[in-house]
């Protein structure tokens, strides 16, 4: 399955320490996927036949065999080869943490919505989320609770701006939450992402916004452990103050 971005086909990656980003089409691909889901375990089998929508089906299916496939390539094995299994959790210590191959020989990541697929591959752990914007009226509601900081952010630009800011800030915050095996399970306020055109500086995770089609989002975050400039690099808690980006 080729690699490709959305724009010029080729395989994308400008954050240090991502080995490969792949971006997909879940129109473009399902086909294939689905006619060879026999690269799938049975776990995935099952929750494959298990879905009543089929544009859940497959997308599924195009995020699972394409990860199998780019897994397979860098391990030098068959797709139906590669062994997945989950660390535990680390609120719970229950048996769904952060997906992983044994011995962590490679890091990965997979986020679908709405008709896109993106994978990360790494030398570190890694998280990766797309979304499509949100409504307005999901912003409103779930804004108050993010960091104070992301909240001013978002609350000072104008009401039409506010669903593309929201995502940034929710696909950065997913990214790094996924990477560090947490998920949504903490508090959407207590990581500082940024709202903003750019990231906020972290100096444990590298964190970037990958380009996608219009009406999306998608950001990429990986630990910093052999990052040429991780010594550099600010606090990851260093936020503004809140009270200075309210005045």
């Amino acid at each position: 399955m080729a690699t490709e971005a959305p724009l010029n086909g080729e395989q994308t990656t400008s954050l240090p320490g991502v080995e490969l980003l792949w971006i997909g089409r879940v129109a473009e691909h399902a086909a294939d996927a689905l006619a060879h889901r026999g690269v799938l375990d049975a776990e995935e089998s099952a929750r494959l036949d298990g879905f009543v929508r089929t544009q859940d089906r497959d997308a599924y299916a195009v995020g699972h065999v394409a990860l199998r496939r780019l897994l397979g390539a860098r391990l030098g094995r068959a797709p139906e080869a590669v062994v997945m299994e989950r660390e535990p959790c680390t609120q719970c210590t229950g048996p769904h943490g952060r997906p992983v191959v044994p011995g962590n020989a490679v890091h990965f990541s997979l986020s679908h919505t709405k008709g896109m697929v993106l994978i990360a591959l790494a030398s570190d752990p890694v998280g990766i989320d797309v979304e499509g914007l949100p409504r307005p009226t999901t912003v409103a509601d779930i804004t108050p609770q993010l960091h104070p900081v992301e909240r001013g952010e978002i609350e000072r630009i104008p009401v039409d701006q506010r669903p593309l800011a929201f995502a940034r800030c929710w696909t950065r915050k997913e990214s790094v939450l996924k990477a560090r095996g947490v998920g949504l399970n903490e508090d959407l306020s207590l990581t500082y992402v940024g709202a903003g055109p750019q990231p906020a500086a972290n100096a444990h995770w590298l964190l970037a916004d990958v380009p996608v089609d219009p009406g999306f989002a998608a950001a990429v975050a990986v630990c910093r452990s052999h990052a040429p400039d991780a010594e550099a690099a600010p606090d990851a808690e260093a936020a503004p103050d809140a009270a200075a980006q309210a005045g």
